[in-house]
């Protein structure tokens, strides 16, 4: 039983599991039920719908993966990050970034981990970001960082400085439910880090300081209406703890890394895959993020986005890297997809910033 507990401790990395690897990852999506026919992969179901191929509208968000490290393992994480990763972007990257930053049309830069704020250049990128002119400045958070040690307790106080949009994880509004998916102490935790963002601004009525949360399922099914979600949220927050936000969104879990192993290991791939593909909603294909987002690695690759960016799936052109960064001729791009897209077009869709369609 402590083994076991131990390991869910770790990254797929870590424990050596071969859905640790992109290739392996992407040929469970390609072959099985997609190969035989039994369902239509991605591409042919766009072909039906006359939206192949997928191309780029005009940029808008750039969002850059500051490193993998965490300080939470959860069950359902995309990208794998745990305190055992130490992929991290180096100054010289962000320094790249930066000139990207200063000459692109995008109005959002929105950064991600991990927990970005391990990175130890965090507060020196984020104040110098914030100067190059970007209307929207997200920090995805998973809120238990601003509780994990001493030198983080300023964050709050740090974001409300750079007028940083704050978008934080959150499964439910019980404590039994968030630990279950995101780790045994995280829901009393992140209730203080609210409180604590509250207590600066953030999330109130009528408060400029953007908090937002972001609830994503626990198990094998997709998400509810996210409007509904969201007054129920909001109404359990203020009345057992008296938290206020803005907006929840709500994300569908993609068939990727720790959420794949999930559904192989509980037996419910194929079902999960069969609701994915029911719901697809050709709707929701005209504002997935990667119409208008570019995602940047800790590393300086480009991808579509930040699903592909974990699949190792790097844009279809010439410029790859941020330091070779050209935006005309990234914008000339198909943007590559496979089964895992599915996710983001399912019933309402879902992107970074939740549902897309309505």
């Amino acid at each position: 039983m402590l083994k076991e507990k131990k390991k869910k401790q770790q990254s797929l990395h870590k424990r050596d599991s071969e859905y640790a690897l992109a290739n392996k990852q992407l040929e469970k999506l390609s072959n099985g039920i997609f190969a035989n026919g039994e369902l239509p992969t991605f591409s042919e179901k766009i072909k039906q719908t006359d939206q192949f191929p997928l191309r780029p509208n005009k940029l808008e968000i750039l969002q850059i993966n500051v490193g993998y490290m965490c300080n939470q393992v959860c069950e359902h994480c995309h990208v794998d990050a745990g305190p055992d990763r130490k992929e991290i972007m180096t100054r010289e990257t962000m320094l790249q970034c930066l000139e990207v930053i200063k000459n692109t049309g995008a109005h959002t830069l929105d950064l991600t981990g991990g927990a970005p704020e391990m990175n130890p250049n965090f507060r020196w990128f984020v104040e110098e970001a914030s100067k190059a002119g970007i209307q929207d400045f997200i920090v995805r958070s998973n809120l238990t960082i601003i509780r994990a040690n001493k030198k983080y307790y300023d964050l709050p106080e740090f974001f409300k400085k750079h007028n940083v949009h704050v978008v934080s994880s959150m499964p439910h509004w019980t404590r039994g439910k968030t630990d279950k998916q995101r780790g045994e102490g995280v829901f009393d935790l992140s209730i203080k880090a609210l409180q604590e963002l509250n207590a600066v601004g953030y999330g109130m009525p009528d408060s400029t300081l953007r908090l937002d949360l972001v609830y994503n399922p626990s198990g094998a099914f997709l998400p509810g209406d996210q409007a509904s979600m969201e007054k129920d949220f909001k109404k359990a927050l203020l009345e057992d703890f008296g938290i206020h936000f803005h907006n929840l969104f709500a994300i569908t879990n993609l068939p990727i890394s720790r959420f794949l192993d999930y559904l192989i290991a509980s037996e419910n791939y194929e079902d999960y895959m069969y609701s994915l593909v029911e719901a697809y909603n050709p709707a929701a294909v005209k504002n997935v993020m990667c119409r208008n987002t570019i995602s940047i690695s800790w590393d300086g690759f480009l991808y579509d986005c930040d699903f592909n960016q974990m699949l190792e799936l790097k844009v279809a052109s010439k410029i790859q890297h941020v330091s070779e960064y050209n935006e005309d001729v990234l914008n000339d791009r198909k943007i590559i997809i496979s089964q895992h897209c599915y996710g983001c077009t399912a019933g309402a869709g879902s992107s970074c910033q939740g549902a897309v369609a309505e």
